[in-house]
C-alpha cells in the first residue's frame, strides 16, 4: 500500500515539528503571534495553523520521489487526530 499524498505519517509529523523547533531555537523568525517561549510549543502552534515552511519529499518503494501536499496533509492530520500533535 502506498501512503496517500495528502496524508502524513506520524514520523513525518514528528520530523516537521522537531525540525521547525530547531530552526526557531537557532533564531529563525516565528511565523505566528504567540506568547509562548518554548521553541517546540511554538512549532506545534505553527503546525496547528498550517504555517510550516517546509516540504516533505517521500521516497516510494519503487524509488520514485514525490512531494507531499503539505497544507492539505496538515489539515487532514489535524482532522484525523483531533488536533493532537
Amino acid at each position: 500500500m502506498i501512503w496517500p499524498l495528502d496524508r502524513l505519517t506520524r514520523f513525518e509529523v514528528a520530523r516537521l515539528v522537531s525540525a521547525r523547533a530547531l530552526q526557531i531555537a537557532l533564531g529563525a523568525p516565528i511565523l505566528i503571534k504567540t506568547e509562548k517561549k518554548e521553541p517546540r510549543e511554538i512549532a506545534k502552534e505553527e503546525f496547528r495553523q498550517g504555517i510550516i515552511p517546509m516540504t516533505v519529499r517521500r521516497t516510494l518503494p519503487n524509488g520514485e520521489k514525490v512531494i507531499i501536499e503539505i497544507e492539505k496533509a496538515i489539515k487532514n492530520w489535524l482532522k484525523d487526530h483531533a488536533g493532537v500533535i
